[in-house]
């Protein structure tokens, strides 16, 4: 792959990255709940479910997810039912995180990991939107490093950039600050997640 081609790659995938959704707030939840280890293993965990879907694009099973449309529901409706549950433990849940705070306990590692990785991977969306970007840049004879470059650049630019985010918000003080409007937080995220859910189911 040429370097130009790559800088257009990699442009593309971190505008997407940058974009506002319910990825971010998941990154923003275990942050303030878990503190910084836990919002980077989020990060970790959604920066493989993008790479995971990017490798199917890679290797040509996305189109069989775009061009079936009863698989290309199941995981769309699968997604919207995660993220509607996720909504309805937000905001009905009385301030679960003031409550993980006020005992001094965190969500584990692995509640962290999973929750990152379920928000990317039942989002089908991903698959359309790297079978859209990819088909600019893939070559029919294109070699397996090529193909790895891709992969690796979307992945790992999914990671940084919301490891990034964990970073800063697990400062002292915007985490106190954070910490101290918790419930706005919840409620800011159930709320962010209905309307992804809606977007998704119409």
């Amino acid at each position: 792959m040429e370097f130009t081609a790559w800088i257009s790659l990699a442009s593309i995938c971190l505008m997407g990255a940058m974009t506002p959704g319910p990825s971010l707030f998941v990154v923003l939840k275990h942050t303030v709940a878990g503190g910084r280890i836990n919002g980077v293993l989020t990060s970790i965990a959604h920066g493989i479910g993008v790479a995971m879907y990017a490798t199917l694009t890679v290797i040509g099973l996305a189109i069989i997810i775009e061009s079936t449309p009863w698989l290309f529901n199941l995981i769309k409706y699968a997604g919207v039912i995660l993220l509607i549950w996720l909504a309805y433990k937000a905001l009905t849940s009385k301030s679960s995180l003031a409550k993980i705070i006020t005992q001094k306990t965190k969500v584990t590692m692995r509640e962290s990991f999973w929750e990152g990785l379920i928000i990317a991977f039942f989002n089908p969306k991903l698959a359309v939107f790297f079978l859209a970007l990819f088909s600019q840049f893939v070559e029919t004879q294109a070699s397996w490093q090529q193909n790895l470059i891709m992969v690796v650049t979307v992945g790992g630019i999914d990671t940084l950039w919301y490891c990034l985010i964990a970073i800063v918000l697990s400062q002292s003080a915007i985490l106190t600050k954070l910490k101290n409007n918790v419930h706005i937080v919840e409620k800011a995220t159930g709320v962010a997640l209905l309307v992804v859910a809606a977007r998704i189911a119409f």
